[in-house]
């Protein structure tokens, strides 16, 4: 039995949220949602989370939990939002402690405590838990961050940033924490995977030449046209590859704001004295 799938694709960060069920029992889980957040203004909506709730409750569905592949740095997480609507849990893999310890110093984050416990399920590398009838199974695949994890349902598998679609290549590695010659093995590791496997995708930006978006692929796909990591690829030209590629890439638009609101299973600060949340933001001079 394969999971029912439905994708909803956020034009802003160029992020996909996933819903999946279990077509026997309607059980749902909702994979990287966003929380819209305007940086100019400050601004929060649900929107984005709305019409994934909306969805579910159209086809009667039950969601019960809530997947993150990582602690994003493009987009603020919508888990808490569809936590306290549903009474579903959050999971995410459990190198996040790894991740946290990196970034509280980062934000002065003296509220957080690095272990985990913003969570609500921390998943090990070969876990495998319940959705409905369906088994998940937990795959660790560290480089872009060390808590990346994907989660294989069925014939399919949602991979977060490791991979992107064939004709564009594949995720960053020089976050705090990443690591290119990590990324490759992670990505083998997911290429291992039977050629018909599904690869559903978090992102997109459409490679040159490409007028539509896209955020499904397979293994098979990836292994023969993947332009980074096709076979024939070795780990040491994906490391030089990678990491001159990223030498040349911008910081993420969103980074400072998710960062330090993702790495807390997406709970934004509490409110001060005169109820109004304040994000931080590091400031630092430039060095020659």
């Amino acid at each position: 039995m394969q999971p029912l799938i439905e994708a909803f694709f956020d034009t802003p960060t160029n992020t996909v949220t996933y819903l999946v069920a279990d077509p026997a029992t309607g059980t749902a889980a909702v994979i990287d949602p966003v929380h819209d957040f305007d940086p100019e203004s400050g601004e929060v909506d649900t929107a984005s989370v709305d019409r994934v709730l909306d969805a579910a409750a159209a086809r009667g569905w039950n969601i019960a939990m809530v997947l993150e592949t990582h602690a994003h740095a493009d987009h603020l997480s919508g888990a808490p939002l569809i936590k306290e609507r549903t009474g579903a849990w959050i999971g995410i893999g459990e190198h996040i402690r790894d991740v946290q310890k990196i970034f509280r110093p980062v934000f002065n984050l003296t509220d957080l405590t690095p272990d985990g416990s913003d969570f609500d399920r921390l998943f090990a590398d070969g876990e495998r838990f319940a959705l409905g009838e369906l088994e998940v199974e937990v795959m660790h695949v560290p480089g872009h961050t060390p808590a990346d994890i994907a989660y294989r349902i069925g014939d399919a598998a949602f991979v977060g940033d490791t991979l992107f679609m064939p004709d564009y290549g594949t995720a960053r590695a020089d976050f705090p924490g990443g690591d290119a010659r990590t990324l490759y093995r992670s990505i083998r590791k997911l290429l291992s995977l039977p050629d018909d496997t599904r690869l559903f995708l978090c992102h997109d930006y459409k490679a040159p030449g490409r007028a539509d978006y896209r955020w499904e692929t397979t293994v098979g796909a990836q292994r023969r046209e993947s332009v980074h990591v096709h076979d024939g690829v070795s780990e040491d030209a994906f490391v030089a590859m990678r990491e001159a590629r990223d030498a040349t890439l911008a910081v993420p638009r969103l980074l400072l704001p998710s960062i330090q609101v993702n790495v807390r299973a997406g709970r934004l600060p509490e409110a001060e004295a005169n109820g109004v949340r304040y994000l931080r933001i590091p400031v630092k001079a430039r060095t020659a």
